[in-house]
């Protein structure tokens, strides 16, 4: 999609505010529909009226006193998915400042919105939908602020390609997404962008002692990779944030077998390192002047003769022991390794982990907010700040001592289940467990990197939840 700021354009689109009763381009025509109703300004609602003699598209923006970005992602996102089935290729739009509202961000958001409607995962289908895509967008925007603009239109336009590898890495089924797999797409999409890619096999795991990992791992036939992705975008700098996702390619529960209909979506356990792997490929992209590591410990997590069981207790590269009360609440004992690989090898200044960890956070949260657990409030801001910008909301969850109490061992240093009593809480307080210190937050994405059913631009499957706020994140500490 190109964004060009000229005048052009085969349909023009007027924008209306739902108490608007005049507007500045076919005020006529615009009376006429609103008089037969035809059309209210609600919020994303697209009224059309395609003749020879002119051509325009109406599109609401509901109440203007309640105007925000995420209301204007959703409209412009409307308008694009209009666009499409109309079979229109190109859109003028003149984009006035709206009340307190900055007027760069706007049209970020007005960008994002149309990006956001050319999305598809049709791999797989052999009657790909018939859409006409959006190529052309003419922009009339103030004169004053074109440079800036056209800048932060840049920067959308690299955002969303990194949450649409984001969705095409999380979108594919685990018979072609496993462990090597996933490694080599991290290669592929980030070593052209100048990010130093390595990825350790099975050998150099066990060398490295990283003893849980491999627990997991040991009843897959696919072998295990551990992938490390460094993008040095500031030489001068020693601060290094590290973005740790949890690489379960596949989960079946292991011997704590899921039902059918819970494994069904499983491909997607691996949405935190897919989110990693869009995330750094936007930074890298944007040339953000940050240094970021990005940590996946993948596997699968499979029934065999030589899988982990429960009971079983195993140790860790930390050296603590962990009892293994349920093998469905596996992803914790893989990040448990990765986190304090991040901490002590790589010497993270910060870490943020981002990991389809609980159930108990999609019964709490539903698939609006992710949950998170800090350890440190000042991350946590920065964290919230970055999630609000990006419209991608987060939720702080409780994290007092008393809550430990849940996944004491008698046995061992740790249990990895705090049983039925605030899962989510426990699961992320058992990984703070392993980040030494090191300032942290830990998002808990299992509601919102994956939904049954499209919601607002947000498509069914794969969300790409929280790619943009990890971008945001790194370019604002």
């Amino acid at each position: 999609m190109n964004f060009l700021l000229e005048k052009g354009g085969d349909v023009e689109v007027v924008l209306a505010f739902k108490d608007t009763d005049n507007v500045n381009e076919s005020n006529d025509l615009f009376s006429f529909i609103k008089e037969k109703k035809l059309f209210k300004g609600n919020e994303g609602e697209v009224y059309s009226h395609l003749f020879k003699d002119g051509s325009y598209l109406f599109l609401g923006l509901g109440d203007e006193r309640k105007l925000n970005f995420q209301g204007i992602r959703k409209a412009f996102y409307s308008l694009g998915e209009k666009s499409q089935k109309l079979n229109i290729s190109s859109l003028s739009l003149n984009i006035p400042k709206f009340g307190e509202l900055c007027y760069t961000s706007t049209l970020k958001a007005v960008a994002e919105g149309l990006l956001q409607s050319q999305y598809t995962f049709e791999k797989y289908k052999s009657d790909k939908s018939e859409k006409t895509p959006l190529e052309d967008i003419f922009l009339e925007v103030l004169e004053e602020k074109v440079e800036e603009v056209q800048s932060g239109i840049a920067e959308t336009k690299t955002i969303m390609e990194g949450v649409f590898l984001t969705r095409d890495l999380v979108n594919e089924p685990a018979i072609n997404m496993y462990p090597e797999t996933l490694a080599k797409a991290a290669v592929d999409a980030l070593t052209p962008l100048g990010v130093d890619v390595k990825v350790y096999g099975q050998k150099e795991i066990e060398d490295m002692g990283m003893v849980a990992f491999l627990a997991v791992s040991k009843g897959s036939e696919k072998e295990p990779q551990f992938i490390v992705m460094k993008y040095n975008g500031d030489p001068s700098s020693q601060d290094t944030l590290a973005l740790v996702g949890k690489g379960l390619t596949y989960d079946s529960g292991g011997y704590c077998l899921k039902t059918a209909e819970g494994m069904a979506t499983m491909h997607s356990d691996m949405a935190g390192s897919a989110s990693v792997i869009g995330g750094l490929y936007s930074i890298a992209k944007a040339g953000l002047k940050k240094n970021v590591v990005g940590i996946v410990a993948a596997c699968e997590n499979m029934i065999s003769g030589g899988a982990y069981k429960t009971g079983d207790i195993i140790s860790s590269m930390s050296g603590k022991t962990i009892e293994v009360g349920n093998t469905d609440a596996e992803g914790r004992i893989t990040l448990a390794d990765a986190l304090w690989y991040a901490a002590t090898v790589e010497k993270a200044h910060k870490i943020v982990d981002l990991a389809t960890l609980t159930g108990a956070c999609v019964v709490a949260l539903g698939s609006v907010n992710t949950g998170a657990i800090t350890n440190n409030q000042a991350l946590m801001d920065e964290v919230r700040e970055a999630a609000k910008i990006s419209g991608e909301p987060v939720w702080e969850l409780p994290h007092d001592e008393e809550y430990k109490e849940l996944f004491k061992s008698h046995f061992a240093d740790l249990k990895n289940t705090g049983g039925r009593w605030a899962g989510a809480i426990t699961a992320g307080m058992f990984l703070q467990e392993f980040v030494n210190d090191t300032p942290w937050v830990h998002l808990d994405i299992a509601g919102t990197s994956y939904i049954s059913g499209a919601r607002g631009y947000l498509p069914k499957g794969a969300t790409g939840v929280p790619v943009k706020t990890l971008f945001n994140l790194v370019k604002g500490i």
